[in-house]
């Protein structure tokens, strides 16, 4: 079951060269740069999973000086790689944000960069919480505005998303707050993560 306003997933790094390396390397495809996110130390690496949906690879970019606050979602320094959260596609950000559920959700930014091509892109999200809640398995919000989604520039390399759930120690009471904010997704027993199925072009699955 993947909800079918997933947006993207955010795969975090130390270093963003040697993990796109690595990345590529499971999956038999290009990433496509993205850009950096001005005043939050950390920039991107962008791959299609579908046809609204990516894979973010995000790290530290050393143009940038660290923030007071620390790298957005703790990228670089000692982090493993790991898949730390996800983001779904919302036109109310701000209901979410004083809804029921506001404790699980940030405060509402418009935010842009600049592709390499030297366009602008904008949005506006809910900003995500360092750690993420519940391991990652709570997303983050988007509304792309009049912006154009990110897939509809990214080439399909042949990469798709087959299965995102979560797991939780009390996988109830995880799914009682993914319902208060509208989201689906499955939570299972277990350790808090996020946990990712990809399909290769060569029909493998690389678990994320």
């Amino acid at each position: 079951m993947i909800d079918p306003a997933a947006d993207h997933l955010v795969y975090v790094v130390p270093d963003l060269g040697p993990a796109v390396r690595a990345v590529e390397g499971r999956l038999g495809v290009p990433f496509t740069p993205g850009g950096s996110h001005p005043g939050l130390g950390t920039r991107n690496v962008l791959l299609r999973i579908g046809p609204r949906i990516y894979l973010e690879l995000l790290g530290p970019d050393p143009g940038q000086p660290r923030p007071p606050s620390g790298l957005w979602l703790a990228a670089g320094g000692g982090v493993r790689p790991s898949l730390a959260t996800w983001c779904v596609r919302s036109d109310d950000l701000n209901g979410l944000a004083a809804g029921p559920a506001r404790h699980l959700v940030g405060p509402v930014r418009s935010m842009s960069r600049a592709r390499p091509s030297g366009d602008r892109i904008a949005w506006t999200l809910t900003m995500p919480q360092t750690p993420p809640p519940h391991g990652g398995i709570v997303p983050f919000f988007i509304d792309w505005g009049e912006t154009a989604h990110p897939c509809e520039d990214l080439p399909d390399h042949g990469v798709s998303l087959s299965a995102l759930r979560g797991r939780h120690p009390a996988p109830a009471a995880v799914r009682a707050d993914l319902d208060a904010l509208g989201v689906e997704l499955a939570v299972e027993a277990g350790a808090p993560s996020l946990h990712a199925e990809l399909r290769t072009p060569a029909g493998t699955i690389v678990a994320l």
